[in-house]
């Protein structure tokens, strides 16, 4: 009878090939950077569990609190003192205390993205170079001032105190506004917030992109997770950088086809359930008293903000 086992399951392999690892098993830092992103959008996506909580924010109806996010971003923007963006911080904290948030988790993200978007790409504005101002730190000092055509170098370069200001200001709001919007994500559903925004006339094509955009997440996180498991499961040794980066280019390739086909189908799928270009929902409830009450106590405090 022939046999049908593969030669490399026949291979003996010698203890040689094994004795660099020591322990559990290593892999290459670019396939934990591929898992751990897959993990930050699987985390960063599921809001099931804090959204349906029966707590402060959770039971007030969507479209207060997606009226509320647009009238609160506009004010963010608004502001232009430190103080009030401290204020307006404080009282998103205090709703996510009161929602019952994980704010260790929450307050993670936010720091890390306004550190990303907010800090490193306004601190160079922080220079003299840019921003003209008093000199609280100083960086350099060459022997006399420099000009290229419209720009100029002064002798002495630091950071300013105006531009320091500047910074945080950038910062502040960065940071705020990604809290505001990760509250609201928090504590309200997908579903809700399409049927919030179809009531404030959103256009449905936009409100599609949004739904078929928020279910293809999950199945990108899932593939890309099973596939780096699929191949830990297979390794005896560490993987070198190279290997990694060949796997890496492969499975990309093979993430770009699949996704090619998974639209196709999902397209034909909603073509032969009667799709149409227009978004219907059904079944809107009234806002009850708390709803009410809310969203006049936010638009209330909005309004102080603005004041102050």
């Amino acid at each position: 009878m022939e046999n049908k086992i593969p030669d490399f399951l026949l291979e003996r392999t010698s203890s040689e090939t094994y004795a660099r690892v020591r322990g559990k098993l290593k892999t290459s830092f670019i396939e934990k950077s591929i898992y751990h992103l897959a993990d930050v959008i699987r985390t960063g996506y599921v809001q099931w569990e804090t959204a349906s909580r029966n707590d402060f924010l959770q039971k007030v109806d969507a479209r207060v609190k997606v009226l509320f996010l647009l009238f609160y971003a506009v004010i963010i923007s608004l502001k232009r003192d430190l103080v009030s963006e401290s204020l307006i911080g404080s009282f998103i904290f205090l709703l996510a205390v009161i929602s019952r948030l994980d704010i260790i988790v929450l307050y993670r993200r936010v720091i890390f993205w306004s550190f990303i978007f907010g800090f490193l790409i306004a601190f160079p504005s922080a220079f003299n170079i840019i921003t003209q101002g008093e000199i609280i730190v100083p960086v350099a000092r060459f022997s006399k001032s420099y000009s290229f055509w419209i720009y100029h170098v002064p002798q002495e370069i630091g950071i300013t105190r105006q531009g320091m200001l500047g910074v945080l200001m950038l910062t502040s709001r960065v940071m705020n506004s990604l809290a505001l919007s990760f509250l609201v994500l928090s504590t309200t559903s997908l579903p809700e917030i399409v049927r919030a925004l179809k009531v404030l006339r959103v256009p449905d094509s936009f409100l599609m992109i949004i739904a078929l955009s928020y279910k293809y997440i999950f199945i990108f996180a899932r593939t890309v997770e099973d596939l780096y498991l699929a191949k830990k499961s297979r390794l005896a040794v560490q993987a070198s950088n190279a290997e990694a980066r060949r796997w890496i280019a492969g499975r990309i390739a093979f993430i770009f086809r699949k996704t090619r086909l998974r639209c196709e189908e999902i397209f034909k799928a909603m073509l032969s359930r009667g799709f149409a270009d227009t978004v219907r929902i059904y079944r809107f409830r009234r806002l009850t008293a708390l709803d009410w009450s809310t969203g006049i106590c936010f638009f209330i405090i909005g309004i102080l903000f603005l004041w102050i």
